[in-house]
């Protein structure tokens, strides 16, 4: 199982939803949409989630995501798997325990940054994806200029009481190597305690320290 977890961690991908089959077929998005989702990002200082996490052979992974922002992210998988991702504002971090290696690369570089970058602007790279349900708004976000960076299609499902009045329920992404992997948040909650120290990670290579 360990070989096939890795390139899944990388991607970072899908979610766990009935995206329309022709999502491909985005269509720009609605301005009064993109900057509601732009509000959202802006408006969730802290978020903490279960995720559900299945790659495209079907294999389930599940954890908590806590995210902090601006940049801060932790996807701490369920007890057996030896593969933890941290953002810490700069780069993101995959360490394997199993075989004591630590990749990192620019927030910038992955398709998360359209989420976890509250400077991003959606109006400039978003579209809005079909859902066929007007209590679900779906935003795909990719650079043109940057294919190698991926592509996200953030779910929101409309709910009142929610930052900017929608709830993050999962999101769909592909990386430059066409790995996807579906992710479904549940039991968000926006808002709550978050210390710095939840970003920081044990380096498991030989001789490593604590990081951060």
């Amino acid at each position: 199982m360990k070989r096939i977890l890795a390139p899944v961690a990388l991607s970072l991908a899908t979610a766990l939803v009935a995206v329309p089959a022709g999502y491909a077929l985005a269509q720009q998005a609605a301005p009064s949409d993109l900057n509601q989702v732009n509000t959202y990002i802006r408006a969730v200082t802290t978020l903490t989630a279960d995720f559900s996490q299945t790659d495209r052979n079907g294999q389930v992974l599940t954890g908590k995501l806590t995210l902090k922002q601006p940049g801060k992210i932790r996807f701490q998988y369920e007890k057996g798997v030896p593969l933890l991702i941290v953002g810490d504002g700069k780069a993101l971090t995959m360490i394997d325990y199993e075989v004591r290696q630590v990749q990192r690369w620019p927030i910038g570089n992955s398709p998360l940054a359209a989420l976890i970058d509250p400077t991003k602007d959606l109006s400039k790279f978003g579209t809005v994806v079909p859902t066929g349900d007007p209590t679900v708004l779906s935003v795909q976000a990719k650079d043109p200029k940057r294919p190698e960076f991926g592509t996200i299609t953030m779910i929101f499902k409309r709910k009142p009481s929610a930052p900017a009045g929608l709830e993050l329920y999962g999101w769909v992404a592909l990386d430059a190597q066409n790995n996807r992997t579906a992710v479904r948040l549940s039991n968000q909650q926006y808002g709550v305690p978050v210390a710095d120290s939840a970003f920081r990670w044990t380096d498991p290579r030989p001789r490593g320290r604590p990081n951060g």
